[in-house]
């Protein structure tokens, strides 16, 4: 949990910011083969031929081959304005202007304690329909955000900057008929469904799960049965099977 506050105008909201994701993976450590301790992991100067402990380690860019230019932990500090510890609102916009690859983590922000600003600042947002642009620093790196309403909770979602993010040049498009398009919307239209989040499960997570316990219990992980795909190289013949099955 971070303590921070939301500027608007002139008014000052604290409130609360959570992670609202969490890492669904099963971790494993890495353990010697013959004796199955842990493995540890030791930061080592090839230089001076021992191990460094972390108040010995340093920030370091570099600038060219070989040549670095530090930073300690209290220049790096420095470099942080007091403005930017507050979700610093710039402006307002609709969602639908923001595609989705920009969005990167998502957190909630609640109030400490009861707060009128609170609620009358998510009111607004809901009731003009508009997200909140914004910028701050989580951590030690600094990021645009947005505001939003989800399900009545204040959402913040952090954003990658443009250069970020690699957006390939268009493929070249290949022309295809008048039918096999209507068979493509056809299919489309026969795979509608709804999106249930709760109903999406983790078929990767349930597998190594099964397998944890039946390792447990002393039984053989068996390798999965794999479907034989029907290799069909006509796209017109595979769009008609395809409807066929649905």
């Amino acid at each position: 949990m971070k303590k921070t506050t939301i500027s608007f105008g002139l008014v000052s909201i604290p409130v609360n910011i959570n992670p609202l994701i969490k890492n669904n993976d099963i971790s494993f450590n890495q353990l010697h083969k013959k004796c199955l301790s842990r493995i540890k992991y030791i930061k080592y100067c090839p230089h001076c031929k021992k191990e460094v402990k972390q108040p010995d380690i340093i920030r370091g860019y570099e600038y060219k081959k070989d040549d670095y230019v530090t930073l300690t932990n209290e220049e790096f500090n420095n470099l942080k304005s007091e403005d930017e510890k507050v979700i610093d609102i710039v402006g307002f916009i609709n969602l639908k202007e923001i595609d989705a690859i920009y969005l990167e983590k998502s957190y909630v922000v609640s109030p400490p304690s009861k707060s009128k600003a609170y609620s009358l600042f998510k009111a607004a947002l809901e009731k003009t329909g508009k997200v909140a642009l914004a910028k701050t620093i989580i951590g030690t790196k600094f990021y645009y955000v947005i505001l939003r309403i989800s399900n009545n909770n204040l959402i913040m979602n952090t954003l990658y900057f443009s250069k970020e993010v690699i957006i390939p040049d268009e493929a070249s498009e290949v022309k295809f008929s008048k039918q096999e398009l209507d068979l493509a919307i056809s299919l489309i239209n026969n795979l509608k469904t709804k999106f249930k989040p709760e109903e999406l499960k983790d078929e990767y997570y349930e597998k190594v799960k099964e397998a944890i316990d039946n390792k447990l219990d002393g039984k053989k992980i068996k390798k999965p049965k794999v479907k034989q795909e029907k290799n069909i190289r006509d796209l017109m013949t595979a769009l008609e099977m395809s409807l066929k099955n649905v």
